[in-house]
């Protein structure tokens, strides 16, 4: 390896907006997350949706209205 090329890595603290911290190596000194293995719905098993702008509800409403009309047609 050439010296020299490599930047330098720190032992990490990460921070989770659940609270959780843990440590890791990176080459920054402090990481913050939204969302961690502790939380994260693929590792807790638990559905949780983090709804910015209202996005979700926008989408229900459309979606409410196609289904709406499907059995409409039946």
């Amino acid at each position: 390896m050439k010296e020299g090329i490599h930047p330098k890595i720190y032992p990490t603290k990460v921070k989770c907006a659940c609270g959780e911290e843990f440590i890791t190596g990176s080459t920054v000194e402090e990481i913050h997350v939204d969302i961690c293995s502790k939380c994260h719905p693929f590792y807790t098993g638990k559905q949780k949706f983090v709804d910015s702008a209202g996005r979700i509800d926008k989408f229900n409403k459309k979606y409410a209205k196609t289904v709406k009309a499907d059995s409409a047609k039946k």
